[in-house]
């Protein structure tokens, strides 16, 4: 935990001796009156917290704001459902990673059961991209859909990804082991993806994407990259090409 989160409503009490913060602070820590903590707003700004008591109420702090926090970067990752306990590393990756958003998509060779989790309706699935950008020393979580069709999935995602700037460049890319036009490497050394509005990349579930669906992600603009033979699960290859992107966006240097 590399920054203690925090609603605006919670800043106005103390943090109840329980609360999974407060344990870290206290056993992991090992704060006392008159330290200081890194903390910040969900969503809103970063800054320092000093504690002024600890005691049966919990611990009473002061906080005083000093940025806007990390911002998210311009990357929207479109992933076919993968199995759920996948799905719980994925998300904590790609909030680690500081991905916009996440789209999840029901696809033609998906299994059909992972769209039936409870992981997103239960709040699960916030919890891992909450506690992944915890780990980034982060206050800004990716906002996370969920479609049941490739089609809803690109209708949403490009209405995301041109929101703020819609007379912009937003480039697509679809990672695709069989038949792929480049390596990924290669179109992002060949294309400013640093100068783009947004980037979009979709990674398919684990059996991969249909010839029908190939040839709707190239209708709606997706060029397909490879990142080489092998083939990797959802996660490492969805992880790996946020990497190879966001470092040619220029976000990792």
């Amino acid at each position: 935990m590399n920054i203690c989160l925090f609603s605006p409503e919670e800043l106005q009490s103390p943090l109840p001796p329980r609360d999974e913060r407060a344990q870290h602070l206290i056993k992991v820590l090992h704060k006392k009156a008159g330290d200081t903590f890194t903390a910040g707003i969900v969503g809103g700004m970063a800054g320092t917290a000093v504690i002024t008591a600890i005691d049966g109420n919990g611990i009473s702090f002061t906080f005083t704001p000093e940025t806007d926090g990390k911002p998210l970067y311009p990357l929207h990752m479109i992933i076919g459902f993968p199995r759920p306990i996948q799905l719980k590393r994925l998300l904590r990756d790609m909030a680690g990673l500081g991905t916009a958003s996440v789209h999840l998509s029901g696809t033609e060779l998906g299994e059909k059961s992972y769209m039936q989790s409870t992981l997103v309706e239960r709040g699960a699935a916030y919890k891992m991209l909450y506690d992944g950008t915890v780990q980034a020393g982060g206050t800004h979580v990716p906002d996370l859909c969920t479609y049941r069709t490739l089609s809803e999935c690109l209708a949403g995602c490009s209405r995301a990804a041109g929101a703020e700037r819609p007379d912009q460049t937003v480039l697509k890319i679809a990672l695709d082991n069989i038949r792929p036009a480049c390596a990924l490497h290669q179109y992002a050394a060949q294309h400013p993806l640093d100068k783009a509005a947004a980037v979009i990349a979709a990674v398919g579930s684990e059996r991969g994407w249909t010839d029908r669906e190939r040839q709707e992600l190239e209708s709606a603009g997706f060029i397909r990259c490879g990142m080489g033979s092998r083939i990797l699960r959802t996660e490492t290859a969805a992880t790996v090409a946020a990497s190879i992107i966001l470092d040619a966006m220029g976000k990792l240097s």
